[in-house]
Parts: C-alpha cells; sequence; structure tokens
C-alpha cells in the first residue's frame, strides 16, 4: 500500500498538509460510498484507490456495492445509453424492476453513516431511505449533457432528494432545485497503471501479446462499449494503414453492470478479420501492469469517445506523456487543450488526418505528449480530488450556505 508521503514528489509538502487539516476535521465522522460494480471502469478504480487514502488521513470512509440480476443491469444498461442521449422508453415492468431491486438493496446501507455518497443512477433510488439527519451526495460519473428526455424526468424525481449533486463537466449540469458541484476524477499517478515501469516489463508485455516493438503502436484502452467507438477506430487505423506501417491495439475488459460487452466485442472482430496488425485484447481486471505497459509502448493513444463522462484513459496516457488524440466530448476537452496537450476530434476522417500527422511527425507528438503530462499533475491528480471531496464532506455537516453553484 501506498502512503501519502509518496505524493509529496509529485504534488509538494504543502498540498499534504492540507489534506490532513481537512480530514481531521471529519474526526467521527462516517461517509459511506455506494455504487453498481467492484471492478471495471472508472468509478470502481477510483474507489479501489481513494478509500485507502481517506483511512491513512483517519477518515472513517466505506465502500459497499449494490447487487442485482442480469435484467436489472440490461435495465440500467438501457438506462446509460439513453443518459448518453439514446431515445428509449421504458416499461413498467422495467421501472419497478429499478425501484424494486434498489429497495432490496436498502440493506447495504449503514444504519450509522452521516453521509451517504451513492454513484451513477444504478444506485439512485436509494435516496428513499434518506432519513432527516443524513446527509446524502449524488455523483454522476457519466456524459449528462444531452440525456433522453424521458430518462432524465424519471431519474430527476429521486436526484432532487439528494443534499448535493456532482458532476465532472460544466456541459453535464442540469436544471435542479439543489446545489450542483463540480469535480472532476482523477488517476492516481502510485498506482500499478500509472507508475514508472522499467523497460524490460514492457517489452515483456509486448512479448507476450506478439507486438513488434519496432513499428509505430496506434493504442485504445477502453471497454468494449459501443459509446467508446471501437469499430470506428479500426476504420481510422485502416485508412492511416495505407500510408503508414504501423500496429492497432484495442485492449480492455468489461464490467460486471455493462451486459453489451460481449456483443460489442463479436463486432469489433468481424471487422478486424483476422488482420495480424490488429490486436483485440480482452484483458481481466488485474491488468493494470499489462494496460500501463502498452500505454507507455504506445506512440500514439487513441480515445475515440462518442460519449464520454470523463475518459480516465486519456490522464493515464498523457500521465505517460503520450500524445492523446480523443473525440471532443464530454469530460475529454478538460483534459486536452487542442493542439497543446493533444488533438480533438469529431469524425472518423478528422481522427484518422490527426493520426497520420503525429505519426509523421515524432518532435511535435513528443510536445504534446510533455504539455499534457504537467497539465495532468496540475489538475487530475488523486490528491486534487481527494481535496475536492473533503471540502465538500465539511460543507455538508457545517450547513454551510457556500457551496459552488455550477
Amino acid at each position: 500500500m501506498v502512503t501519502l508521503k509518496e505524493y509529496e514528489k509529485y504534488v509538494g509538502a504543502d498540498v499534504l498538509y492540507e489534506l490532513e487539516l481537512y480530514a481531521a476535521k471529519l474526526k467521527g465522522v462516517s461517509i459511506q460510498n455506494i455504487n453498481s460494480t467492484a471492478v471495471g471502469g472508472g468509478v470502481a478504480e477510483i474507489l479501489n484507490r481513494m478509500i485507502p487514502l481517506l483511512h491513512q488521513l483517519g477518515v472513517n470512509a466505506s465502500w459497499d456495492v449494490i447487487k442485482g440480476g442480469e435484467r436489472f443491469f440490461e435495465v440500467t444498461k438501457k438506462m446509460h445509453n439513453a443518459l448518453h442521449g439514446k431515445a428509449e422508453i421504458f416499461t413498467k415492468e422495467e421501472t419497478d424492476l429499478y425501484l424494486e431491486t434498489n429497495e432490496m438493496n436498502a440493506n447495504v446501507l449503514d444504519n450509522d453513516a452521516d453521509i451517504y455518497f451513492i454513484h451513477d443512477p444504478q444506485p439512485c433510488a436509494l435516496i428513499r431511505n434518506k432519513k432527516k439527519k443524513d446527509s446524502w451526495i449524488w455523483r454522476c460519473h457519466i456524459d449528462f449533457s444531452n440525456p433522453d428526455l424521458f430518462t432524465w424526468d424519471y431519474l430527476k424525481q429521486f436526484i432532487e432528494q439528494y443534499d448535493v449533486g456532482i458532476f465532472s463537466a460544466p456541459s453535464f449540469a442540469r436544471n435542479l432545485k439543489i446545489p450542483q458541484v463540480l469535480i472532476s476524477p482523477s488517476i492516481d499517478p502510485l498506482s500499478n497503471k500509472n507508475k514508472e515501469l522499467p523497460q524490460e516489463t514492457i517489452d515483456s508485455v509486448l512479448e507476450k501479446f506478439n507486438i513488434d516493438k519496432k513499428r509505430p503502436i496506434v493504442t485504445q484502452i477502453s471497454r468494449f462499449d459501443y459509446l467508446k467507438d471501437p469499430v470506428g477506430v479500426v476504420k481510422v487505423f485502416r485508412q492511416v494503414k495505407k500510408y503508414i506501417d504501423c500496429q492497432l491495439v484495442l485492449a480492455g475488459g468489461g464490467a460486471t453492470d455493462d451486459p453489451e460487452g460481449s456483443q460489442v466485442l463479436a463486432e469489433v472482430q468481424a471487422i478486424a478479420e483476422n488482420d495480424p496488425d490488429i490486436f483485440l485484447l480482452l484483458l481481466p481486471p488485474a491488468s493494470d501492469i499489462e494496460i500501463n505497459a502498452l500505454q507507455r509502448a504506445s506512440t500514439v493513444v487513441l480515445q475515440k469517445s462518442l460519449r464520454e463522462g470523463f475518459g480516465l484513459t486519456v490522464a493515464e496516457a498523457l500521465w505517460k506523456s503520450k500524445p492523446v488524440i480523443a473525440g471532443a466530448v464530454g469530460g475529454i476537452p478538460l483534459q486536452i487543450s487542442h493542439k497543446y496537450s493533444g488533438l480533438l476530434t469529431h469524425t472518423i476522417e478528422g481522427t484518422a488526418f490527426a493520426l497520420k500527422q503525429l505519426l509523421q511527425n515524432p518532435e511535435y507528438a513528443k510536445k504534446l505528449g510533455e504539455n499534457g503530462r504537467e497539465l495532468i499533475r496540475k489538475n487530475f491528480l488523486i490528491t486534487r480530488h481527494l481535496r475536492d471531496y473533503l471540502l465538500l464532506f465539511l460543507s455538508l455537516l457545517n450547513k454551510k450556505e457556500d457551496i459552488v453553484y455550477l
């Protein structure tokens, strides 16, 4: 387990002192985080790193995961897609199942918690168990810029019962009766996915997957999800491969609350057509070192998302000083200043053009990566994330009126 002291070389001693100062004011306060999956995706990853650090600071924080059947997660995946803009209609049977599953999970609630921190739509209806003495936070990790109105209206009845809502980007803010705060996600520079690796480890991972380290490597790390557009990534690669000899790595895992992953992977396999220069890697949950090595070995990293709450893989790649080309959606533009810390694109053709540009101009690509790393260091490391949460907890407990509205 890493210690808070180890972050000093990245953020300075003053930042750590500030965290300790805020945490001391939370002595005796219990905070319960609840989400829908223990592995897969950025939410679980952040909680897995943050809870131990909160414990080191003396904060009584816990993390629990709701349970649900296959049908429940099919409904919440449909809800997830609708909140990203896909038009959906939910039957009474589906909304009843959503409420019943949330009610069934009410026993996961710690009766003595002072603050309940609920993540994303799946457990959102747990708010029906709210008591007067406790505080409830709803954290939205997804792209809320253009939600399906039917689904939004349905969820809104629960969200407005919370004390505060958190969004990752200003464009996600909605018309709500409760305060909204902007807190972007973060990466942990000391995690297995982001820590420095010896060249021998990187080389061994490439050898394991039969990837040629002598030719350019273009990589996208993400779950096999329609919104990450892996099919579009293959089309981009095919356009570029006509002019530049390179390889494509599409690597990622699944999440227990995402039933569409296997279907998306099958579609990508079909379009890849057993191309020896396309590597489709379905990685198990404990593959952080492999992901780290693949990103560090990459010439260019892509994140061609069609919708994106934030896109932690962008921050991960930038932290490794890699040039990144990403979709100009959701929280990604917070991390990439176009033509300064990366390149933002909107189409397959635009992404292919940007990729050719970076592969043919390594000095420009290197400068983008260097600028990107510094941007991440200043804005998107886990210590900043901890600070934002601690301040929010304190403001709720003190019933202050200084919550920052978006």
